[in-house]
């Protein structure tokens, strides 16, 4: 079989085609599938609110809560909570230059449209800060200064305010929190579902755990009570005195 000069050229520059396309067909093989594998870049929600730092080490709490548990915790969670809330802040101008604590407080003024969104995440965002802030890697003990003569004059000892306080943690049906809080200087112990606040309903949050399967199952699987126990070991006393402090003084002279 006999070619035209034209037609070996043709093949020669198919031929050449060829082995280039068979150089290169794997390496942009290789990057269609990472393009396709890989997730879209998604940019965080602008706005005002930001995700605090942890205060500690992500594996500093640890055996009590576990590295991963604190990981995901604290940069899936408590992040989400955060874009939703600056999400729904930036859609709705009104609420903009309020901080999360005076929209928790004041729920009745946020557009309907926003109020539950508002409700759950600014609830979630101001209840995860406090929470890292009073875990510590040298808490645990017994407790110390105001604090210490608050539960011992509001529940008789350390060891009884101890029971009471995990007895609500553990009866709180599904997601949660249980609180230690101040209500018109009276100190009590009560749960909320949810990431309600107790701002919500006029109480003050000295302290709280946090009772949602994301704060311990990794851990402790489905034995809230084992995870309620352990928490006590790493509570930052320093901590929740500042807390309390910050009460007294804005309730100062309150009758």
């Amino acid at each position: 079989m006999s070619f035209s000069p034209e037609s070996k050229e043709e093949t020669r520059v198919s031929r050449r085609t060829l082995l280039q396309w068979a150089v290169a067909a794997p390496a942009a093989l290789a990057l269609s599938r990472v393009a396709f594998e890989m997730p879209f870049a998604q940019a965080a929600p602008a706005g005002p609110f930001k995700l605090p730092p942890l205060p500690y080490a992500y594996g500093s709490l640890a055996p009590t809560i576990s590295e991963m548990t604190m990981r995901i915790h604290h940069d899936k969670h408590h992040q989400t909570y955060v874009d939703k809330l600056n999400a729904a802040v930036v859609a709705t101008p009104s609420l903009a230059g309020k901080t999360p604590q005076t929209l928790i407080q004041n729920l009745a003024a946020v557009p309907e449209s926003v109020r539950t969104a508002v409700r759950n995440n600014a609830g979630g965002h101001v209840n995860h800060t406090m929470y890292w802030e009073i875990m510590s890697p040298n808490g645990g003990g017994a407790p110390t200064g105001d604090i210490a003569e608050v539960i011992k004059s509001s529940f008789g000892s350390f060891d009884n305010f101890k029971a009471k306080f995990n007895e609500a943690g553990e009866k709180r049906f599904g997601s949660g929190w249980v609180w230690l809080v101040a209500d018109k200087g009276e100190f009590k112990i009560v749960s909320t579902p949810n990431q309600d606040n107790p701002l919500i309903t006029g109480q003050f949050p000295i302290m709280g755990n946090d009772v949602w399967e994301h704060a311990y199952y990794l851990t402790y699987q489905n034995k809230r009570a084992a995870y309620l126990k352990a928490w006590w070991n790493v509570v930052n006393w320093n901590a929740i005195n500042s807390r309390l402090r910050y009460y007294k003084n804005q309730n100062a002279g309150a009758g």
